[in-house]
């Protein structure tokens, strides 16, 4: 298993290098063309805002690729100078290659835990690599099996369950309260940076209406256009409050907006007994927190906090679990992976010392014809083949061993080598 991977994450490069180092889909293909013709290498190339990671698979027989080589390469594709390139880059190897892709799309290699949108994005940067006729009979092997590995992690642990961002934390929280979301109405109140990542979480529940309103008309309708929104005139606020299912909340106000005396007596009778959610992020709160009752729930931002707090370390108990997955799955690829190598080779070295084995005891019984029985002659035969079996099994013990530890390319070759066979 010749395999490298080769990159830059977020922990090990900032953003400003990462940014120079993203290929665009001319450099990518060139990246493809240059490493299959100077390298003789199949490759995928993971490009994304966290990451920018190349995996090169090449025959056991070549020298592997190494980060001052692929550092050269990015500096000609890109035009950064290799010097800055190099300190920032690491570099995987064979089985821990193969184990860290694994962790990669199980989101184990995640700023957020768990992440499951990387899964998506392996799947996409070797489909790209497919139709660029990238990728070999290693590569076409290892990334499906990394994308099925992402799978099981995700179905057989709790590691990607639950939101783990304030903003998105208020989907848990309403998918607590409400079955369907088709026929609610959310209302947005005011158009802060938080409240806009929110929004863009509950508006992939596909609610009915999205209602906006801000004491600003053209910042209601610049938030109103992301989402597909209808503006209601700030005066119209009580009205809209009544219509609402799901209240979001962030306009900076310097005091509440709403207090519970105009909810009362403004919102609260004509609603009928209806459920409500108010998410309150802002800061001050712009929702007096003395509404909160039975029929109506307020939460505000340190709830959110919260509950993304608990949702991350709910990840966190499922990780050892995800890890032992992926130990296992990646000790199954290089086992198989190293039996279809190994195969080919095994059986040339058995039928070799076979054909050696019976012109040595051919002509030996040959010449004992008539001197032995039956019996003894089994037994000549049987000695042999012991002796047979007790000089293969160092080399394929060997060769085993070293498919474990996932580079035993060098030991097959010298087998060949050595006994003369095949390549």
């Amino acid at each position: 298993m010749n395999l490298r991977a080769i990159g830059c994450n977020v922990a090990s490069a900032a953003v400003e290098l990462r940014e120079r180092l993203a290929f665009n889909p001319d450099k990518m293909q060139r990246a493809f063309t240059e490493l299959n013709t100077r390298f003789a290498a199949e490759t995928v190339i993971l490009d994304t805002c966290n990451r920018v990671e190349i995996y090169v698979s090449r025959q056991d027989t070549v020298a592997p690729l190494h980060i001052p080589l692929m550092a050269e390469f990015l500096a000609e594709i890109h035009g950064v100078p290799a010097s800055e390139i190099v300190p920032h880059l690491y570099e995987h190897a064979d089985a821990q290659a193969a184990k860290h892709l694994f962790r990669v799309a199980s989101g184990l290699d995640s700023v957020v835990i768990g992440e499951g949108q990387i899964a998506g994005q392996v799947k996409d940067a070797y489909e790209i690599a497919l139709k660029s006729t990238a990728t070999g009979s290693f590569l076409n092997a290892l990334f499906p099996s990394a994308i099925r590995v992402s799978r099981r992690v995700r179905t057989e642990t709790g590691i990607a369950h639950g939101h783990v961002s304030v903003s998105s934390a208020a989907v848990d929280f309403v998918r607590q309260v409400f079955e369907t979301f088709t026929d609610k109405t959310v209302l947005v109140i005011g158009a802060g940076k938080m409240g806009r990542l929110t929004l863009k979480h509950l508006a992939e529940l596909k609610p009915a209406a999205i209602l906006v309103t801000n004491r600003n008309p053209e910042k209601a309708a610049d938030v109103a256009k992301e989402c597909d929104g209808h503006v209601v005139p700030w005066q119209q606020l009580d009205d809209a409050l009544v219509q609402a299912d799901i209240v979001l909340s962030t306009t900076g106000a310097p005091e509440p907006i709403v207090t519970r005396h105009r909810f009362d007596n403004k919102v609260r009778r004509r609603r009928a007994g209806r459920t409500l959610v108010i998410f309150d992020i802002a800061v001050p709160r712009d929702f007096d927190p003395a509404i909160h009752d039975g029929e109506v729930s307020v939460f505000n931002v340190d709830d959110l906090a919260r509950e993304a707090d608990r949702c991350m370390g709910e990840r966190n108990r499922h990780l050892p679990a995800a890890e032992a997955i992926v130990e296992a799955e990646v000790a199954k690829f290089v086992s198989d992976w190293n039996k279809r190598a190994n195969g080919p080779v095994i059986g040339q070295l058995t039928a070799e010392v076979d054909k050696v084995r019976d012109g040595v005891v051919a002509p030996l019984l040959d010449k004992l014809n008539g001197k032995l029985t039956d019996a003894e002659k089994a037994y000549i035969e049987g000695a042999f083949r012991l002796f047979q079996n007790k000089l293969l099994h160092g080399p394929i013990a060997a060769l085993h061993e070293a498919s474990r530890e996932g580079h035993s390319g060098g030991l097959r070759e010298a087998l060949r080598m050595l006994f003369g066979l095949k390549g």
